[in-house]
């Protein structure tokens, strides 16, 4: 076990885990931010994605030893009161069924706007083709970005 003191959602936490513990783990076990989900553990389908200094990261498989001095950034983290561009799209287009998903889909949303603030519906595509949505929501994922990207 070792001290790890990382800055998540732009607070400073100091952790003690095992160096291969995943970031997901830490996240929800250690500092209660139950808002990035488990799936699949082997990064696969996207429900853990979280920013490490604003890239969109599988939480699952990376070890929060590897983590360092980077900025992390979960969904709890992205806006206080729920009105991120991307998240008011997700709840203007309706995207949501059973939800589980949708915290790691909106992470790679914004990630995506943040490189590319005027994505084609290809390019949408090419970079949510990670995330699985069980629900098949995805058309409807497919708009959201798209006018997250209209209105940003």
């Amino acid at each position: 076990m070792a001290n790890y003191n990382l800055k998540i959602n732009g607070k400073s936490h100091t952790v003690d885990v095992d160096d291969d513990t995943p970031l997901l783990w830490v996240l929800r076990d250690n500092l209660g931010l139950v808002g990035t989900k488990f799936s699949c553990g082997i990064a696969q389908c996207g429900a853990c994605t979280v920013h490490i200094n604003g890239n969109a990261t599988f939480s699952c498989l990376t070890p929060v030893s590897s983590i360092g001095n980077a900025e992390v950034l979960t969904i709890e983290g992205l806006s206080e009161e729920g009105d991120h561009p991307v998240q008011k799209a997700w709840a203007e287009v309706d995207v949501a069924q059973c939800g589980y998903c949708q915290a790691g889909q909106i992470m790679t949303a914004v990630a995506l706007l943040k490189s590319n603030p005027n994505p084609n519906m290809e390019e949408i595509d090419n970079a949510m083709n990670r995330n699985i949505c069980r629900c098949g929501t995805y058309h409807k994922i497919r708009e959201a970005v798209a006018l997250a990207a209209k209105t940003k």
